[in-house]
């Protein structure tokens, strides 16, 4: 991977909501089941709109009634804990590949 690549992937992480992300079970009845991806941690209850403020939501995996958001394997728990892990990893995977090639170039 490029230099340049990494720079690109460290922008569009420093750009994205600030971390850490959760994955969110909320369920209300327009976004039945909502599973997201969420600035707050999960409560276990599942709340139903207005109790959870949507603007502490960065993406939804399932949105069921109506249908607007879905995946055709049926992994949207594993999708939004996916991008949930993803917003500490990427960063500091950059930070790996920029540490490990610095030492490299001491060599």
């Amino acid at each position: 991977m490029r230099e340049d690549e990494l720079e690109e992937i460290q922008d569009l992480c420093s750009a994205a909501t600030p971390g850490p992300w959760f994955v969110r079970a909320l369920d209300d009845d327009s976004a039945m089941n909502l599973v997201a991806v969420s600035v707050t941690p999960d409560t276990g209850r599942a709340e139903r709109w207005p109790e959870f403020d949507h603007r502490e939501m960065v993406a939804a995996t399932l949105v069921q009634h109506p249908r607007y958001v879905d995946s055709g394997d049926e992994r949207w728990d594993e999708n939004a804990a996916f991008i949930a892990m993803a917003r500490e990893a990427v960063p500091r995977l950059v930070a790996e590949v920029r540490h490990l090639r610095a030492l490299l170039a001491d060599r």
